[in-house]
C-alpha cells in the first residue's frame, strides 16, 4: 500500500515551526501530533527542492505539493553563477545572496539554478578558498591605532620650507568609523596627545586598544610578550582601557 502524503497545510505548519521558532523535530512532532520521521521527511525534501522560506507569495497548495512529491524536471547543463563576483558584491551594503540570485536567475530562467541551490553551491564555494584569520568586531570593543607609511608634505607659505606630516590614523573595528591627524613627528608626546584628541573625536574610550607597535606604545615588540612603554601604560590606566599591541609580521592582526 503506498505511503500516504502529507496534507500541504501540515507541512506549512512543520516549515513555520521549523524555520521561524526553531523547534527541533521532536519538538514539532509533539505539536502536531505526527511521527518525527514525518517532520524528517517533510525538512529533507524541503532543503532538496528548489524553494526558499518564507515561501513565495501566490504559491498554491497544489503548487507545493508539487514542488514536495513531484519535484521539476532536472535541468541539464545548468548555467554556474560567478561566485567570485557574487562574493565581492556581497560586501556592499544591503545586497543578499537573495538579490545576487534573482540577477542570476534573470537573464536565463531555464538554465539557472534554483535559490536553495545557489545558497548551498556559494557557501561550498566559500569553503573552498584560502583561508585566513576572521575577526569578529563588537560595537566599541576594540580601536586600531598606527601611523600610516605614506607622509604627506607640508609648505610653509612664507619660507618655502617642505617639512613632511606623519599621519595617525585610529580606526574602530565594528564600525570603520576613522580619525585621522596630521603631526610634525611620531615621538611618544605626539602620539600619546594623538590617542586623547581621537578619544575626544569618538566621544568614549573603547575596550581595547590594538596599535600597531608604536614607538609611543611598545618599547619592545614581542610575538608573546611585548613591553609598552611606561607613559602609555598610565595612558590605558587613566581612561581605563587595555592594550594588545598587533603581533609582529602579523599584518591581518591591524587589518583594519
Amino acid at each position: 500500500m503506498p505511503k500516504q502524503r502529507t496534507p500541504v497545510s501540515k507541512i506549512k505548519d512543520v516549515l513555520r515551526l521549523k524555520f521561524d521558532c526553531h523547534l527541533p523535530n521532536r519538538s514539532i512532532a509533539a505539536c502536531l501530533n505526527v511521527g518525527c520521521a514525518t517532520i524528517s521527511e517533510v525538512i529533507t525534501r524541503f532543503r532538496a527542492s528548489e524553494l526558499a522560506w518564507p515561501l513565495p507569495d501566490g504559491l498554491t497548495d497544489n503548487q507545493l505539493e508539487s514542488w514536495f512529491y513531484q519535484g521539476r524536471r532536472p535541468v541539464l547543463n545548468k548555467r554556474m553563477p560567478d561566485f567570485g563576483l557574487c562574493h565581492q558584491e556581497l560586501r556592499r551594503k544591503g545586497m543578499t545572496k537573495l538579490l545576487l540570485w534573482q540577477e542570476y536567475q534573470h537573464d536565463e530562467p531555464d538554465t539557472a539554478c534554483g535559490y536553495t541551490q545557489f545558497c548551498v553551491l556559494y557557501r561550498d564555494w566559500v569553503k573552498k578558498q584560502k583561508r585566513s584569520m576572521r575577526q569578529l568586531h563588537m560595537a566599541g570593543e576594540k580601536l586600531f591605532l598606527d601611523y600610516c607609511g605614506p607622509t604627506v608634505p607640508v609648505i610653509n607659505p612664507d619660507t618655502g620650507v617642505i617639512r613632511h606630516a606623519q599621519i595617525f590614523v585610529a580606526t574602530l573595528g565594528a564600525s570603520n568609523y576613522t580619525y585621522i591627524e596630521a603631526s610634525l613627528a611620531q615621538d611618544q608626546e605626539s602620539g600619546l596627545m594623538a590617542h586623547v584628541r581621537a578619544f575626544g573625536f569618538f566621544g568614549g574610550v573603547p575596550q581595547l586598544l590594538v596599535p600597531d607597535n608604536l614607538r609611543a606604545a611598545v618599547k619592545k615588540a614581542d610575538r608573546y610578550d611585548p613591553v609598552l612603554n611606561e607613559n602609555y601604560q598610565k595612558l590605558a590606566r587613566h581612561y581605563n582601557t587595555a592594550v594588545l599591541p598587533a603581533r609582529p609580521y602579523h599584518p591581518k592582526d591591524k587589518a583594519k
